[in-house]
């Protein structure tokens, strides 16, 4: 239980975190590019670079908790190998924007192939191996004691023998030290089956109600940060990049794709959200997603019609541009997983906690048990001396 709380689900977020920043640098890049190496903002670059800093920060911290042989291992390294080759071509694509030549396009459309088929590919396997992990502990911590139940009733029957027993020789009803011995096996029990029961529930109710919807939500966050690249690569290309069946853009096709996607995760996340704050949050977040759908449609009609300056303006202006949606859309999504967190850490905690002094409470209740015991056994030899 203080592995779930403490260890696993913080590495499993911390994936997740992983995930969010490379594809969220990668979102930054290309914006930036599309603003021009003169015009783009400052927050953009501030953006990108933030996200990378804090990839590798967690990359760091994450292989000091995991062993290299293992999966997650593995894709750290992979990570860590990669990240620098893909920074290295953002910046070449920047250089050749800056002196306006079209092979900067090619450099970031290059550099974005590499972010989606080796980065968050091996980002999404060290985020599936983190779940796993944190899967496999909440399983084991909501496993019932078998062994400790059944010799614990083993021992109130072997006391309650006893105590028959010297009834049926000595005709004495009570024997107080067996007596003893019984009440603190039966409290030492009972807190046992009562602890687990506490925690099992807790646990169970962090797994469905914080965890399920963080899982999901990271998922919506995810498909937003995919289908906001692929859109500031729609007007990148310009058309240059097909299809594999050569009849479509392969950018418009991958936003449509990322698009519906996020409307199912947010559906999903809406049917697993338990209280009003959770509810409001991703409600918000599918409203943006209607308006960002509406203002992509406005956008596409520009384009096709020559306007590219246009699009551009409605894709990264100030106004009512679909990046203000991709804003909104992230902001509620980031307000839900906040608090299906909360939620989490609370209900994990509680189970963690409900098992607090068993270990030393039950060693105390043996020692008074089993001294409860001897001095009733010893009680009734005496009587023969």
């Amino acid at each position: 239980a203080d592995d779930v709380v403490s260890r696993s689900q913080p590495l499993s977020a911390e994936a997740a975190s992983v995930y969010y920043s490379l594809a969220d640098a990668d979102t930054a890049a290309s914006s930036g590019f599309l603003a021009g190496a003169a015009k783009e903002p400052a927050q953009v670059r501030e953006r990108y670079e933030k996200d990378i800093a804090r990839a590798s920060r967690l990359l760091i911290k994450a292989a000091t908790s995991t062993d290299d042989s293992s999966d997650s291992g593995r894709q750290i390294t992979v990570l860590n190998e990669q990240l620098p080759v893909y920074t290295g071509r953002i910046e070449t694509a920047r250089a050749y924007n800056r002196q306006g030549l079209p092979l900067g396009g090619a450099y970031l459309r290059f550099a974005n192939e590499q972010m989606t088929t080796v980065l968050l590919p091996a980002a999404q396997k060290l985020y599936d191996a983190e779940r796993a992990r944190l899967d496999r502990d909440d399983e084991e911590a909501r496993f019932w004691p078998v062994l400790s139940l059944a010799l614990g009733l083993l021992a109130l029957g072997a006391l309650g023998w006893a105590q028959r027993r010297t009834y049926l020789r000595t005709n004495r009803v009570f024997n107080h030290g067996l007596l003893a011995a019984t009440a603190a096996t039966a409290v030492v029990l009972l807190w046992l089956a009562g602890g687990h029961t506490l925690a099992r529930s807790a646990l169970h109710e962090a797994r469905e109600d914080g965890q399920k919807s963080l899982t999901v939500l990271n998922d919506a966050r995810i498909s937003s940060l995919k289908a906001r690249a692929n859109e500031n690569l729609v007007l990148v290309a310009r058309g240059a990049v097909l299809t594999d069946d050569g009849k479509s853009d392969k950018y418009e096709t991958e936003f449509g794709a990322g698009m519906r996607d996020l409307g199912e995760e947010l559906s999903a996340a809406l049917l697993h959200a338990d209280d009003a704050e959770g509810r409001t949050a991703v409600e918000s977040a599918q409203a943006s997603v209607t308006e960002w759908r509406t203002r992509h449609k406005k956008v596409s009609e520009t384009d096709r019609a020559g306007e590219y300056e246009g699009a551009l303006k409605r894709v990264i202006g100030p106004g009512k541009s679909t990046g203000k949606s991709f804003d909104e859309v992230n902001a509620a999504l980031e307000q839900a997983l906040a608090h299906e967190q909360r939620e989490f850490s609370r209900a994990a905690a509680d189970g963690r906690d409900a098992l607090d002094g068993l270990p030393a409470g039950a060693a105390a209740l043996g020692l008074l048990g089993a001294a409860g015991a001897i001095l009733g056994v010893n009680r009734r030899l005496a009587e023969y001396r």
